[in-house]
């Protein structure tokens, strides 16, 4: 029942044509969160909302853009939304999921039970699939309908936002949490890379053949990821100087610099 109410509210700030801001305060009155706004699927509600036409709307779109600013949302809940959406031929809507992405991506993290932290490396493995899901998908295109400056631009767009993701080292270990929590999880991965495999020689700029490989490359090395030796940081970390800030930001904060500075400089001497 929440969530039928939830869906009419979405839609009377639509027709009525509130701001993101009066949105969220008419949300937070009528559906207080509890412990989480997830519960009832919140960020899907949006998306489902936003993405109904050809292309996103901009206002329910806003909606959801403003939810994930205010921490609304959880990051795994918004991925795991993203993921959900098939309608790939649908170019307007995955240009509008993956800018959504680019809010958060850069900085995924997670606050609360290990079970919400479980859920956010399902969540990326989710999305993983999708951005593969999605080359593949516009790898046929381009084999159906021949050359297509469209379709290469957001075959780009989704090879360029996996490539991202997977280049972080802590994102792939989030992956292969996902994928040690459900052996079976990762042969939806396996198939995906399989079909844009099979789909690579459709596209028609060498360039971009090569970097489609070099993406499926990050993500095929996941399992190896535990063997690998790493090479050891080439700067060494001062955890002390971390904390001295963290504390002083945190314990006072309408003191004076000028002592902080001087005991940084101090730490430095030692150091």
């Amino acid at each position: 029942m929440k969530v039928v109410n939830l869906k009419q509210a979405i839609l009377q700030a639509w027709k009525e044509r509130w701001s993101d801001y009066q949105w969220a305060v008419n949300i937070k009155k009528n559906f207080p969160k509890g412990t989480t706004w997830d519960y009832i699927n919140f960020a899907e509600a949006l998306m489902e909302q936003a993405m109904i036409g050809p292309s996103p709307n901009p206002l329910i779109l806003s909606y959801l853009k403003y939810a994930i600013s205010s921490q609304m949302v959880s990051y795994s809940s918004v991925l795991t939304a993203i993921s959900k959406f098939d309608g790939f031929s649908r170019e307007l809507c995955v240009k509008s999921l993956l800018e959504i992405m680019d809010m958060f991506c850069h900085r995924l993290n997670c606050h609360g039970k290990a079970e919400e932290c479980i859920a956010l490396c399902r969540a990326l493995l989710g999305v993983v699939v999708w951005l593969l899901q999605g080359c593949a998908f516009y790898c046929e295109k381009l084999r159906e309908l021949g050359p297509s400056a469209s379709t290469e631009a957001i075959l780009r767009a989704c090879q360029e936002k996996l490539y991202s993701l997977m280049s972080s080292t802590k994102n792939k270990a989030l992956v292969h949490i996902s994928r040690l929590e459900d052996q079976g999880s990762w042969g939806n991965v396996e198939q995906a890379m399989n079909k844009v495999t099979d789909g690579l020689c459709n596209v028609p700029n060498q360039t971009h053949r090569t970097l489609i490989e070099e993406t499926l490359s990050l993500v095929k090395s996941i399992p190896q990821m535990l063997s690998v030796q790493c090479e050891p940081p080439a700067h060494a970390s001062f955890p002390s100087v971390h904390a001295f800030i963290m504390l002083e930001g945190t314990m006072n904060l309408t003191g004076e610099t000028q002592p902080l500075m001087e005991q940084l400089m101090m730490i430095k001497r030692m150091q």
